[in-house]
């Protein structure tokens, strides 16, 4: 995942999230680059529905989300009355989240005169007496130097007062006088790290909207932070839906084994959110409504039971909860029978299809703009590389298609259907591929699976 910076003014002060929100552009957001199938527009959507019969077109058909106003639903739903409150945390359990306030530089870097190289810091010209005790990194000030005399130094020590110079170990030799001597011209202020060289104290080195990144904790540990003032990372629970799921062996006896327990919660990690509670609770309706009453996460997540079956419980117990039911099916294949709701204030429930590959589908599109806008992480650049083969397309709706990348060309791998994994266990991303298909050599926009690029997004623990 691409990590943007965001530009800011010289008088930033700490932001709330709704500000870190703005900051980030969601208006570039997953429909900012609308694709050719959509033709209503990213900002066309009807206004949210409360729970009702499903709209249908003029043929019969159930009028779905078109898939990239969903997303786009999924990105504003979450923008929509945040109250987040923002933490401080130190830098070991700061990666990926998003800074909510300016890195300000606490001491200048360096903060004082450092060796760039070992070797001998001299004064004046040469040739030079050495003195007998070298300057090690760490140590105190070390006495001044005068004319003609040098000093063993070690990188990253600080230079004695007086220093004209650092004269490196391989440019230097001593006579049998024991008198050093330089191999090549030395001109002032040779490999001397001025204090303040890269910036002085109180300089403005990231903005708000800043993805933390190992070398964002490298810069702030070394500009004299301890902790970052970050947006927190959004709790997901997972609810695992079905009685025919096993945990552990073999499918047997018309029992499958649960495929969607394993890979949600490390998925939702990847995407930047903390997991705090994976159940397992069967086809069960006054389990599944307490379970979701019962939770305080940002988003609520289920598998399964988002259709119309006899023992499908999800719509039932939105409805009974009054649940705003903000997406009611997606026009895309696998996973068309996704859904968004906003089940209390500040929490949203994401109902995924049982299917696996479905599933997938319903986290891309549904979970994971929720997700990347209450972290306030930037959202994929939008690019297209041309498929090497003919996609096979759905009459009306959006398919996601798993693909490897090879070079500047997207390969479709087969075993896609929505019950299958292995075609997305080998992909790099998924295949945006139109009503109707593509033909060998159309570009298609992908969306990168988290880890293809051992990106920032990469988290599982």
């Amino acid at each position: 995942m691409t990590a943007r910076g965001i530009r800011h003014s010289e008088d930033d002060e700490d932001l709330g999230v709704e500000e870190v929100l703005a900051l980030v552009k969601e208006d570039r957001d997953t429909a900012a680059m609308p694709s050719p199938q959509d033709g209503t527009g990213a900002h066309d959507s009807p206004a949210p529905l409360r729970h009702q019969a499903a709209p249908r077109a003029a043929d019969g058909r159930h009028k779905a989300t078109p898939w990239p106003e969903a997303r786009e639903t999924a990105a504003r739903a979450a923008r929509a009355g945040v109250r987040r409150a923002l933490v401080s945390v130190p830098l070991d359990a700061a990666l990926g989240l998003v800074l909510a306030a300016p890195l300000t530089a606490l001491t200048d870097l360096p903060s004082f005169d450092t060796s760039a190289m070992d070797g001998w810091a001299v004064a004046g010209p040469g040739p030079w007496a050495v003195r007998g005790e070298g300057v090690l990194a760490g140590q105190a000030e070390h006495e001044p130097l005068a004319d003609g005399e040098a000093v063993r130094i070690a990188t990253g020590a600080r230079i004695p007062l007086d220093t004209t110079a650092v004269l490196r170990s391989e440019h230097g030799r001593t006579d049998d006088k024991g008198r050093l001597h330089a191999s090549r011209e030395l001109p002032h202020g040779q490999d001397i790290r001025p204090r303040g060289q890269e910036c002085r104290s109180g300089d403005h080195l990231l903005a708000p909207g800043t993805l933390v990144t190992p070398a964002v904790l490298g810069l702030a540990a070394a500009a004299g932070y301890d902790t970052l003032t970050a947006v927190p990372r959004p709790r997901a629970d997972v609810l695992v839906l079905g009685d025919e799921l096993l945990t552990e062996g073999r499918p047997h006896d018309g029992l499958i084994r649960d495929a969607l327990g394993p890979m949600l919660p490390p998925w939702l990690r990847a995407l930047g959110a903390e997991v705090t509670a994976v159940r397992r609770l069967g086809d069960d309706a006054e389990a599944l409504h307490r379970a979701i009453t019962g939770s305080d996460a940002d988003l609520v997540v289920t598998t399964g039971g988002t259709a119309a079956g006899p023992v499908d419980h999800v719509h039932p117990t939105l409805r009974r909860m009054g649940a705003e039911l903000l997406v009611n099916g997606v026009e895309v294949r696998p996973g068309h029978p996704m859904l968004l709701a906003r089940t209390k204030e500040n929490q949203h429930l994401v109902g995924l299809p049982g299917n696996p590959l479905a599933a997938v589908s319903g986290l891309l599109t549904l979970a994971e703009p929720v997700l990347r806008t209450l972290a306030a992480r930037p959202a994929q650049e939008p690019y297209a590389l041309p498929v090497t083969d003919a996609v096979h397309g759905h009459p009306y709706d959006t398919r996601l298609i798993p693909v490897v990348l090879r070079g500047d060309r997207a390969v479709p791998l087969h075993y896609n259907g929505p019950a299958m994994l292995r075609g997305v266990a080998a992909a790099d991303a998924l295949a945006v591929v139109p009503p109707g298909g593509a033909r060998p050599g159309q570009e298609v926009e992908l969306l990168d699976l988290p880890w293809a690029a051992a990106g920032i997004g990469v988290c599982f623990t």
